[in-house]
């Protein structure tokens, strides 16, 4: 089954990143990690609010209603949306000032994995941590550009890639902690695919949706690793999807204009935008971190 998702918000991101639906908010979150900025949306694809900061944000963790844990340049934030308050809760690599974070999700159990890369891409001098509870924890290491971060419905499976190598890996996870408890096997190798994995969610029935970067699409992978739908998607830098709406069965799609040409942005205006498709499967609501 091959379908095309419609462009629902053209937002023109150079880097559009890290979508999350808030259920009890009713909206999606989303960031332009090059513009340092988050924004929230309705259903409808209406922006509501949008944010600027002076330093790169790329990720977020829902607190509660009114508060997001934000994976910031080089650290996690508390951030109030009522009134755009920010509180420091820990640093992450402040001591490496080339590096910035990246891809990052929330386990079941509440652990925050982050992923940090250099800002200018290509060195292998970027990590994966696990935060919960107030202990941070590096997991991974020599990482280019982390990627994919996601987890199995019961959080016994975590999934992961380093763009570049273009594999998704995957590892047994503590269903109660969020850390590894295995070694890291291939899940899927998509070299023989289109584009390089990017950004990936986990539906209700266990399925990982993974954005491809150049592939134009989000390709859905069956818990074996293989092909089960590919989602059409009219640009070509696809950067992560995310699922919502009040039953959970739109999925949202976050792309980047950076790096384009001025022909490839005139074939492709709306780079950047959000997209969106309906699906039959829903996604799983977020899990709060545990701070």
């Amino acid at each position: 089954m091959t379908d095309t998702a419609r462009l629902l918000i053209d937002s023109k991101c150079e880097l559009g990143e890290g979508p999350i639906w808030h259920a009890e908010r009713q909206q999606l979150f989303w960031f332009d990690i090059n513009e340092q900025s988050l924004f929230a949306a309705n259903a409808d694809g209406e922006i509501e609010e949008s944010w600027l900061f002076n330093e790169t944000v790329a990720a977020a963790a829902i607190i509660d209603r009114d508060r997001l844990a934000i994976a910031s340049e080089n650290g996690l934030i508390e951030f109030d949306l009522r009134v755009g308050g920010m509180n420091r809760l820990l640093d992450i690599e402040r001591e490496i000032p080339t590096n910035r974070t990246n891809d990052s999700r929330v386990h079941p159990s509440g652990a925050f994995w982050i992923g940090t890369m250099v800002k200018e891409e290509g060195p292998k001098d970027g990590s994966v941590y696990h935060y919960r509870a107030g202990e941070l924890t590096k997991i991974i290491e020599n990482v280019a550009i982390p990627n994919a971060t996601c987890f199995s419905p019961d959080g016994r499976i975590a999934y992961f890639t380093d763009t570049p190598t273009k594999k998704i890996l995957k590892c047994a996870t503590d269903p109660e902690t969020g850390l590894p408890v295995g070694e890291w096997e291939l899940f899927a190798d998509v070299s023989d695919h289109r584009g390089w994995p990017d950004g990936a969610v986990v539906d209700s029935e266990g399925y990982l949706w993974n954005a491809r970067w150049g592939g134009s699409c989000v390709v859905r992978h069956a818990p074996d690793g293989s092909i089960d739908r590919v989602v059409e998607v009219p640009v070509s830098q696809v950067t992560c999807p995310a699922f919502g709406g009040k039953d959970l069965k739109t999925l949202f799609i976050t792309t980047a204009a950076k790096t384009l040409t001025a022909g490839q942005l005139a074939a492709e205006k709306v780079a950047g935008g959000v997209f969106a498709i309906e699906v039959d499967v829903p996604g799983l609501p977020e899990t709060p971190i545990k701070l």
